[in-house]
Parts: C-alpha cells; sequence; structure tokens
C-alpha cells in the first residue's frame, strides 16, 4: 500500500530535486532559438548545427548503460552532484563559443563541450533516477512523474529565458546567468542529499543489462520507451513545417510547441498516483500509446481521412500526444523498477542504477532517432504519410503491452489453484526453510537458479 504522506525529509528531498531538475533542463535547452543563428553566421550550415543538437542525445545513449552499471561503485550522491556540476560548467563554457571565428574550430569545440554536457547530464539523470527508488520507495510513480514534470517545465521555459537574456546582453550572457544558477542548485543539493549505505563502493559494479532486457516485461517497457521518445522527436523536428500553410504568427508557432509538454507536465502526477496506488503500469502503457495513435492520426491528418490539416484538430491532437507520452514513459519507468526486483535482481541501488540508465539510455536513443527518421520521411514521403509511422510504432507498443499484460493476468489466475502435489511441495519446502536446510532462499544464496521460477508482478 503506498503511503498517502511525505515525511518532512522527503518533502525537502522532492523540493531539492524538482528545482535541480528544472534548472538543468534550462540549461540542456537554452540554446535551440539563437544557437542556430550564430553558427550559420560563423559559416556553418543547418546539417553541421544540426549535429551539435543530435549528437547530445546520442551521448546520452551510450553512456547511460554504464553509468547505471557502476553507480553502486562511485555512489549515487557523488554521481548526481558531478553531474550537475559538470552539466553547468559546460553550459558557461559553451557560452563562450562565439569568440571563435574559425568555423570547424567553431563547430568542433561545439560538438566537444556538447558531448560532455550530455555525459554530465547522463549522470545526474541516472542517479538521479535510482535515488527516487531508495528515498521513495512506496511512491516512485508519482514521484517520478513529479520531477518529470519540473523536468517539462524547464524545456519550455528554457528557450525563452535564453532567448529573453540573448536580447539583453549577448549570445554569452544566457549560458553564463543559467549555467551558475544550475552551480549553485549543485551546491545545494550536496548538503541535502543524505548519503547512503548502499553508496559504499560496490567492487563488482550493478546488475548486468541484457539480463535484465531478457526479462520480457521490461524489453517491453524499453520499446515503448524508444517509440515515446521518437513520437516528441518527431514532431520537434516536422511540427513547424507542418503548421506553415496555417499562416501562424511566430509567437502562434511557438505556443503550440507548448501544447504537448504542458498537457505532459500536467498529467504526468496522475500517471504515477495510479501506478503506486495499484493500477497496472502496463494498463497505463496501452491506454497511452493508444492516445498517441489518436494524436498522430489527427494532427496529419492520415492520408486515408481525405481532409486538410486545421489549427483547432491540430491544438486537440498536441494535447492528447502530451497526454498519452506522458503515461508511457511514467508507467514505464515505474513498472521496470518492480519487474526487475520480481524477477531476481536485489532491491537496492545497482538495480535501481541499472533500471535508470536503461530508462535514460533508450529515452536517449528515441529522441536521436525520432529526428533523423522524420526528416527522411518529410522529405520522402510527406508530413500525412509519414505520421502513419508513429501510429503504426505505437499500435505495436499497445499491442506487444496488451498481449503480455493478457498473459499475466491469466498467468496469475492459474497460480491461484494450486494442485495437490504442488500444495506437498510447497508444505516440504516450508519444513527445509524452518530446519535451515533449502527452500528458495537457500538455493539463492548459493547462486543456483530455475527458469521456472521467474515471477512478474
Amino acid at each position: 500500500m503506498a503511503k498517502s504522506k511525505y515525511t518532512t525529509k522527503q518533502w525537502l528531498i522532492l523540493v531539492v530535486f524538482g528545482i535541480v531538475d528544472f534548472c538543468n533542463a534550462i540549461c540542456v535547452s537554452l540554446q535551440a532559438p539563437f544557437y542556430p543563428a550564430e553558427a550559420e553566421a560563423k559559416g556553418a550550415t543547418a546539417t553541421e548545427y544540426g549535429f551539435v543538437f543530435g549528437v547530445f542525445e546520442l551521448t546520452v545513449f551510450l553512456v547511460s548503460p554504464i553509468y547505471g552499471r557502476y553507480l553502486s561503485r562511485v555512489g549515487a550522491k557523488f554521481m548526481f552532484n558531478a553531474g550537475i556540476f559538470t552539466t553547468s560548467t559546460t553550459c558557461i563554457l559553451f557560452g563562450f563559443l562565439d569568440r571563435i571565428d574559425d568555423t570547424r574550430a567553431f563547430i568542433g569545440l561545439s560538438f566537444a563541450v556538447r558531448i560532455v554536457e550530455a555525459m554530465g547530464n547522463a549522470a545526474f539523470l541516472t542517479a538521479s533516477f535510482s535515488l527516487i527508488a531508495m528515498e521513495f520507495p512506496d511512491n516512485v510513480g508519482a514521484t517520478f512523474a513529479s520531477l518529470e514534470t519540473c523536468f517539462g517545465l524547464g524545456m519550455i521555459v528554457g528557450p525563452t529565458v535564453g532567448g529573453a537574456l540573448y536580447e539583453v546582453g549577448g549570445y554569452t550572457l544566457p549560458f553564463l546567468v543559467l549555467g551558475l544558477v544550475l552551480m549553485s542548485a549543485a551546491c545545494m543539493t550536496y548538503f541535502v542529499l543524505p548519503k547512503h549505505e548502499s553508496d559504499a563502493k560496490d567492487p563488482h559494479g550493478g546488475g548486468n543489462l541484457m539480463a535484465a532486457l531478457k526479462i520480457p516485461s521490461i524489453s517491453i517497457a524499453a520499446f515503448a520507451i524508444v517509440a515515446a521518445s521518437i513520437s516528441i522527436g518527431f514532431l520537434q523536428a516536422t511540427l513547424e513545417p507542418h503548421l506553415r500553410p496555417l499562416s501562424l504568427t511566430p509567437l502562434q508557432t511557438g505556443l503550440m510547441f507548448v501544447l504537448n509538454g504542458g498537457a505532459y507536465a500536467i498529467l504526468a502526477p496522475l500517471w504515477g498516483y495510479l501506478c503506486d496506488k495499484g493500477f497496472s503500469p502496463r494498463a497505463v502503457t496501452v491506454g497511452g500509446s493508444l492516445f498517441v495513435c489518436v494524436a498522430f492520426l489527427m494532427i496529419g491528418p492520415a492520408p486515408f481521412f481525405n481532409a486538410e490539416p486545421q489549427l483547432s484538430v491540430c491544438i486537440a491532437a498536441l494535447i492528447l500526444h502530451g497526454i498519452g507520452f506522458g503515461a508511457e514513459l511514467v508507467s514505464t519507468f515505474a513498472g521496470a523498477q518492480r519487474d526487475a526486483v520480481a524477477n531476481g535482481f536485489p532491491d537496492d541501488i545497482s538495480t535501481y542504477g541499472l533500471v535508470s540508465g536503461l530508462w535514460t539510455s533508450t529515452f536517449a536513443l528515441g529522441a536521436f532517432i525520432g529526428p533523423s527518421v522524420a526528416g527522411i520521411l518529410l522529405d520522402l514521403i510527406g508530413f500525412d504519410w509519414a505520421s502513419v509511422f508513429v501510429v503504426a510504432l505505437h499500435f505495436l507498443v499497445a499491442l506487444s503491452t496488451g498481449i503480455f499484460l493478457c498473459y499475466e493476468r491469466r498467468r496469475r489466475r492459474e497460480s491461484i489453484y494450486v494442485p495437490i502435489h504442488s500444495k506437498l511441495a510447497l508444505e516440504k519446502e516450508e519444513t527445509l526453510l524452518l530446519s535451515g536446510r533449502g527452500g528458495r532462499d537457500s538455493c539463492y544464496a548459493s547462486g543456483c537458479s530455475d527458469s521456472s521460477e521467474e515471477y512478474v508482478f
């Protein structure tokens, strides 16, 4: 049963986490309105500065599983603070790139700084998700969703505040100011976050990523995360060209990008609350993926509807996408943590780090694939047919997750009726446990395994 209230200590940690998530999102997103223009002024092409944005997600994808595996050796608190400090420092350094006039040097250093910033961001995210599982064991879903709300708001505010500071003080000012704000938040977390006993250095590192992916429920969750992040990346790359025939002002176009993020930020805590209260995370994933399917059928609109894009329909579709997107992300994180422990992984920081690294990495993979595939499809077949790709992808998520959910419930019902010979075996095992001579626990301690004893809740 989930706890209904947080302790004073948990509230303090939650507030600090929220501030840091908000500031971190601002720093990683603030350059969007003005970096492309600065890069073009230096002689860079759209392809070159486009990869400066894309390499961030690619780096997060590559390094997050490594962080997750060695989180228990490094320590969650250290990785958390080191990640924030790295992100804030590189954010400040990025603000001085305008001093470089040579095109190759400008792009090369942009790549270098952005890669190091991504490494810091991946460390921060992996450690923060693990700390959530440790500090809020009874409210993982709701806490994760609340912090994702803060991160989502930061992604919205970042370009806005960055653009305003750019107008006031030029290229360097937004990076300098917001980088220093994030660095101050890093100092605050150093004193507020407790050091856990599980932060003691583990010479063996964390669990095995491939072993986790062999669990069907976790591999399905990873697929859902990739699909969800592909959908948001798809819109980031193609929504503005799709909306051009509607003759919107720049302000109106900007507000369209806020719709799905706003819906996600508002409703994400609800999905977390439902998962913590016993509602099946997989059922939430199915519902979220169907919402995304409907959203992309509407926003095209899909070519078989034989209709033209309409502003009101696009608005409704983006809101539906934010609702479904949030349901997929929150439910997959909450469910994957439970599934790993239920399938024999230890209920400690090594497993939290493993799952956190997996979640961060798969999300980054989708965020890298989404814009890349979207641009190619937009050029080849147009937005209406390209949107069908996202519909098909999320239909597969709903189908695979739904089939597994039905199998899971059938298996649970069958386990209620235990044959007589099984009852005798269980009674015998209980006798062995009481006498200290056997049972599942002794088998687990000795390292043996039985594939038939895999439990998924």
